[in-house]
Order: structure tokens, then C-alpha cells, then sequence
């Protein structure tokens, strides 16, 4: 690895190729020798983030808000409902099945094929990516929040308990998204949330409740992020200083070892102050993954290196979010930067 190529190459979940099959069959060939995890590339439904867990709601249609991002309405219910009301509308539900585990026991099927048939390297992990409880909680109206938030939860473990029993925990690795945690702490209105202690201490409650089922030899990572609705952040960051705090808190509160953290870079931010809060890591991270890779930007991204370097050292690549909803022109030229600007993951 030259002294200008960063070491490994993180995608945080989906991929704009056609299939599971198509993801496991190019991604390695694209870039060999620089992944230590793979996703399935939450190809067809999945490509638009938590939207297709709006089915685990359609027999009671009044429990999810109603959104248009375009005209910036929204409407987030009644204040309030009687326990009779809440009641009816959830026995319209039955239990609520995430269904991740579904999705990821069928992809890693082919991932085992292909790694058998040498398309995938031996020591690649797959990679499942479940978003942290708060995500689909935003979506819920306020009357229902208090009685969904247990009912999903426990959702949720369920998938990542029935992963944990069907795929050899060495082979396996749980990235948790935090999106509207994010959005949440930056006091974006958008997303309403259910958290009755202390925002931050919820957020991280939930979080750390969730990765300490995460099962011994699984590697668990975080993707933090700042949205990627319409191809927009939901607010531009100042700089890391907030996904520190949270990456701090994290690792406080977490009693397992968290192997990867991704950070976003937006595509503006060349500047050096924008890293400059990765000094107040309180701790090593063994992975830490900057999303600065953009579309149609191989300059810019060498000149978003360079401002790092300034602070951190030792970093691999990625894009700022998925990249599901990519153009394939898009996709194929950030491909080629990935390619040029990085070396071997270990």
C-alpha cells in the first residue's frame, strides 16, 4: 500500500447493483484485497433505508405518520388516544416481524456459494446492517409511540437472534445504523421520537441494549450518519464533534467489543477543523471509516484525505451513506475512486 492509499474500503449497506448475486459477484472483483465485510447490497424493497418496515403497520394505517418532504407537512396524530383506542389499533397488528433476519439468512445462502467459488476471499465477512431501534420508531404517530417502542424492540432481537443461530459467528458482522438518533440530537424536527429520560442518554440506551446481543466472535460496527433524503443531509454537520460524543458514549455503555466506526464528510468540507474533534476520541478505534468519497469528485476526494491526515493518521474509505439510490453513472465513477485511492484492508 503506498503512502497516499488509505487502508480498506467500508459500504455501509446498499448498493445500486440489480442483486444480491450481482453485489457478491462484482464488489470483490471491483476491489480486491480491500474489504474485511461485505453487505448483501439491500437490493429491490430495502434500497430506501427503514421505508420498507412501513409493512410490519399497513393493517392499522393511523399508527404511521404521514410525510411529504416536499411540502414539509406532516402529520404526527392525535396528542393523545385512550388505552381502548391504542388497544383496538393494535390487535389489527398481530406481532411484528422486522423480517431482517428473512432477508439476510437468503443472502448469505449466495454469499456462502460464492465464497465456495472463490468470488468472495476467504477472511471476507458478511456483513447484516440493522438500524438502531429509533428509526422506525420516528415513523410512528405519537398516541402509539410508548406501546410500538417494546413490541418493535423486541422485533428487532428477534432478527438479529435468529442471524446469530444460523450463521457461523465468525463469519458474520452486524453494522447498527443511527441516523434519526442523529437527527434527533441535532434537534431536526422532522422525526419525532419517543424518549422519556435524557435525549442523549435514550439514544445511547437503546443503542447499547441492542449491540450487547450482539453474540461473541460477531464483529459490530456503527454507521452514523446524516441522512441522504433527496440526496440532501438533513442539517450539515459543523464538523465530528457530535458523532465523537456519540462514538464515545458507545463505547461507555457498550460491554463487547465494537470493531468499525463510519463517519460521513460532506462533500464541501475540505477543511482540516471539520476533523479537528477526532482528537477527543477516548479510544482506539480498530476500524474508523471516513464516508468522503463522492461522485464524480476523485480531486476532491484526495484533497478530503489530505485534510484528515492532518488529524487522524490511519483511516479506510467510504461514501457518506448507502449507495442504493445512486445513478449507475454515479455508482461506477465512485467505484473507480474507491479503487484509486485505497489499499489493502490489512
Amino acid at each position: 500500500m503506498s503512502q497516499n492509499q488509505m487502508r480498506g474500503v467500508h459500504f455501509n449497506g446498499s448498493i445500486n447493483l440489480s442483486s444480491t448475486s450481482a453485489v457478491f459477484n462484482n464488489v470483490p472483483r471491483l476491489l480486491p484485497q480491500r474489504l474485511r465485510r461485505i453487505p448483501d447490497g439491500e437490493t429491490g424493497k430495502r434500497d430506501y433505508f427503514i421505508s420498507w418496515q412501513l409493512e410490519n403497520f399497513s393493517a392499522a394505517p393511523e399508527i404511521v405518520i404521514v410525510m411529504d418532504f416536499e411540502n414539509q407537512k406532516f402529520d404526527f396524530g392525535p396528542p393523545s388516544l385512550s388505552s381502548s383506542e391504542v388497544a383496538t389499533s393494535l390487535a389489527k397488528l398481530g406481532e411484528i416481524n422486522a423480517r431482517y433476519h428473512e432477508h439476510a439468512l437468503e443472502s448469505y445462502d449466495i454469499f456462502r456459494q460464492k465464497k465456495a467459488e472463490g468470488i468472495i476471499p476467504k477472511d471476507v465477512r458478511f456483513q447484516v446492517c440493522i438500524p438502531g431501534l429509533v428509526n422506525v420508531m420516528s415513523l410512528i404517530t405519537t398516541p402509539f409511540k410508548r406501546a410500538i417502542e417494546p413490541l418493535y424492540e423486541k422485533a428487532l432481537l428477534h432478527s438479529l437472534q435468529v442471524i446469530q443461530d444460523s450463521i457461523p459467528h465468525s463469519e458474520l458482522a452486524v453494522q447498527v445504523d443511527v441516523a434519526i438518533e442523529i437527527a434527533a440530537l441535532e434537534n431536526v424536527p422532522f422525526w419525532p421520537i419517543y424518549i422519556p429520560e435524557p435525549l442523549l442518554e435514550g439514544i445511547i440506551t437503546r443503542l447499547a441494549r441492542f449491540s450487547n446481543h450482539v453474540a461473541e466472535g460477531v464483529e459490530l460496527g456503527f454507521h452514523l450518519c446524516y441522512g441522504d433524503l433527496f440526496h440532501r443531509h438533513f442539517i450539515e454537520p459543523r464538523d465530528l464533534g457530535l458523532l465523537v460524543q456519540v462514538s464515545n458514549e458507545l463505547r461507555r455503555n457498550i460491554t463487547r467489543p465494537i470493531q468499525w466506526i463510519h463517519m460521513p464528510v460532506p462533500k464541501d468540507r475540505k477543511d482540516a477543523k471539520y476533523f479537528e474533534p477526532l482528537k477527543g476520541l477516548e479510544w482506539k478505534v480498530p476500524e474508523l471509516y471516513l464516508g468522503l468519497v463522492h461522485p464524480f469528485d476523485e480531486e476532491g476526494t484526495a484533497e478530503r484525505i489530505e485534510a484528515a491526515k492532518v488529524v487522524v493518521e490511519e483511516f479506510g474509505v467510504a461514501t457518506e451513506c448507502g449507495m442504493g439510490r445512486m445513478g449507475k453513472e454515479e455508482f461506477a465513477t465512485v467505484m473507480e475512486i474507491l479503487r484509486a485511492i485505497s489499499g489493502s484492508a490489512v
